[in-house]
């Protein structure tokens, strides 16, 4: 696959806290930092996306007596799924991992910052009408084509990559550049990969991209 100046790589959420020894850690996030850092050479344009929650977000199982992580709760804009403390703002977990070397990044994009609402996909908070500005970005600028990697496919990945199909993007997801919560056979990874083919996303390999 050829490059132009028509395509992005978004790199999402390549934080401490989403890679080994952070508080919510992928099962290989520490191991694709090389691989984005070598696919993300090959890019003129690329974005950074950065999960950004205040103390006490919604999301944190913390913020719910009697609740642990992985119970859910009902929330205005539908079911939340409770994690542990993650990616707070301003601490060491939120900070991109230290070897994520990707200098050209023209922006940093963040999500999650509201309080009484969580957010996914770097294009829309999970009300699904809540927007970012990550698309009329990427339309102002002239992209065509959005290549994404990161943590993780499960969520934020998965739910970025769906958006942007169905924001008429031409989306491909980079396999080996992208870590998961839950890879075992039959998990969240590959419910992920099967809903957001069903989007109209594709699934490659960084070999795949010239």
């Amino acid at each position: 696959m050829k490059l132009d100046d028509t395509c992005v790589l978004v790199v999402v959420d390549m934080q401490n806290d989403f890679c080994e020894g952070g508080a919510l850690p992928t099962a290989d996030g520490h191991q694709v930092v090389p691989v984005i850092n070598a696919v993300g050479r090959k890019f003129h344009n690329v974005v950074l996306t950065q999960d950004w929650h205040p103390p006490g977000h919604v999301s944190f199982a913390s913020a719910h007596p009697g609740k642990n992580p992985l119970d859910s709760v009902v929330m205005p804009y539908g079911t939340q799924i409770l994690w542990p403390d993650h990616v707070v703002q301003n601490t060491w977990g939120a900070e991109f991992h230290p070897d994520l070397d990707l200098p050209h990044a023209q922006l940093i994009i963040r999500k999650g910052y509201l309080k009484e609402i969580d957010s996914y996909s770097a294009f829309c908070m999970v009300d699904g009408v809540t927007k970012t500005g990550l698309g009329s970005y990427l339309r102002e600028r002239g992209i065509e084509r959005v290549f994404v990697a990161g943590c993780a496919i499960d969520y934020c990945v998965g739910g970025l990559a769906a958006d942007a199909a169905r924001a008429g993007f031409e989306t491909f997801v980079i396999d080996d550049a992208t870590a998961s919560i839950d890879p075992a056979p039959g998990a969240s990874a590959d419910r992920a990969w099967k809903e957001i083919a069903e989007a109209g996303v594709t699934r490659i390999a960084s070999s795949d991209i010239e």
